[in-house]
């Protein structure tokens, strides 16, 4: 069993310090488990909305939820974001005698109605399943090729977590995202969904897919949109400022579950996935979401110029800026295009993170790093290259 001891203690001190706690993210990836650590089940401080008791409880909601005390749980809150203004005002109560639990799927709207309704009162935390730092490093390999959803990362064979990832999927645009407004049938949404798998490391473009869907580009930018409020897809901005070069303004693309990518490319063995024309943009994609969860920057971009020069993922954190591109290669070297990138884009330091075992320096500014080193407890020394023990100095 795989322990979510640091996410509980996050949780918890979320709930001491606000009124109201939102634990937000797509389903499946253990947001109830957690909560129920907090409140079980069976507690009259539960309620699970998608259970007609539950719902038939909160049938006037000030009634039932004003007498409670300590931590109130409501699971699913987007089925009744109603419930909103009375957390308003059960929150505000002076002394406090209640902290509210809200889980739900980071739609859009949620997110907008929570933020509205609810502003300064109000913490968010995303969940989006497990990350290699909870894992451990000695099954990265699983974790890239299975995902992080828990039941798809624990299944008991590659063939059961393909076949789970396969009906999430379904049940996703199938039930969740007709409930969110989507008129397109499920087929039409699967197919965008792969579409977007096929652009995942690329510069997004969406005349292909409206074309393909029959629809206007500004409604494939809606959809986009929407499945990055799910969390189950990332763009990522380019960054560009005055350099005097034409520079890349689209955003980047990425399916943020490696595990349900390698499912939308019909990837079901290691070795289908090692010969794939997709496999190296999938391990970029992979380690690029493990670095934003291990760094949790200020900002994050990627950079390129029309020129070639490019840089896959620009971190602001703490008032500097750092680089990372991520190599599947086995010895990485210096190349004219990070030289460009240290340069223009006035790096403090650039980490390239690569499948091997063993930290290297390239100059002084430029590390190459095991990306099994996200695994542990200290992301910033990964970015800021941080010497290690055994680094040493390859020629370039």
């Amino acid at each position: 069993m795989v322990a979510r001891a640091a996410r509980l203690a996050e949780l918890r001190a979320a709930l001491r310090r606000s009124r109201v706690v939102a634990l937000i993210g797509p389903r499946q990836s253990g947001k109830t488990t957690l909560a129920r650590q907090i409140v079980p089940t069976g507690s009259l401080n539960y309620f699970d909305l998608e259970d007609p008791v539950s719902l038939a409880r909160l049938a006037e909601p000030m009634t039932t939820l004003a007498p409670l005390r300590g931590t109130v749980v409501i699971d699913e809150i987007q089925r009744r974001p109603d419930l909103f203004p009375t957390l308003r005002v059960l929150a505000d109560r002076r002394p406090v005698p209640a902290r509210f639990l809200i889980l739900g799927s980071a739609s859009p709207e949620l997110l907008r109605q929570s933020a509205e309704t609810l502003a300064g009162r109000i913490e968010t935390i995303t969940l989006t399943g497990f990350s290699l730092a909870e894992i451990g490093p000695r099954v990265m390999d699983r974790h890239w090729r299975r995902g992080g959803f828990p039941p798809a990362f624990l299944a008991r064979s590659d063939a059961a977590s393909l076949t789970w990832r396969q009906q999430f999927m379904r049940t996703f645009l199938e039930r969740d995202l007709p409930g969110l407004g989507v008129s397109l049938p499920a087929a039409a949404l699967m197919r965008f969904f792969t579409m977007i798998a096929h652009y995942h490391g690329g510069i997004w473009n969406a005349a292909d897919p409206a074309r393909s869907l029959g629809v206007s580009e500004p409604t494939v930018r809606r959809y986009l949109d929407l499945f990055t409020g799910l969390f189950l897809v990332r763009q990522l901005p380019a960054w560009h400022e005055n350099l005097g070069k034409r520079q890349v303004k689209a955003p980047k693309v990425y399916i943020r579950d490696s595990g349900l990518l390698h499912a939308l490319l019909g990837l079901a063995t290691p070795r289908e996935l090692l010969s794939h024309p997709k496999m190296g943009a999938s391990w970029e994609g992979y380690v690029l979401e493990e670095v934003l969860h291990a760094v949790r920057p200020e900002g994050a971009y990627f950079w390129a110029t029309h020129t070639g020069a490019e840089l896959d993922l620009l971190l602001f954190k703490a008032g500097r800026r750092y680089g990372v591109e991520v190599k599947r290669q086995d010895a990485p070297r210096l190349t004219p295009s990070m030289r460009v990138a240290l340069d223009d884009l006035k790096l403090a330091h650039l980490t390239v993170l690569y499948p091997g075992a063993r930290r290297y320096a390239l100059n002084d500014r430029v590390t190459v790093v095991p990306a099994v080193e996200l695994a542990g407890g200290k992301p910033e020394a990964v970015i800021a290259g941080s010497r290690s023990s055994g680094s040493r100095r390859l020629p370039h």
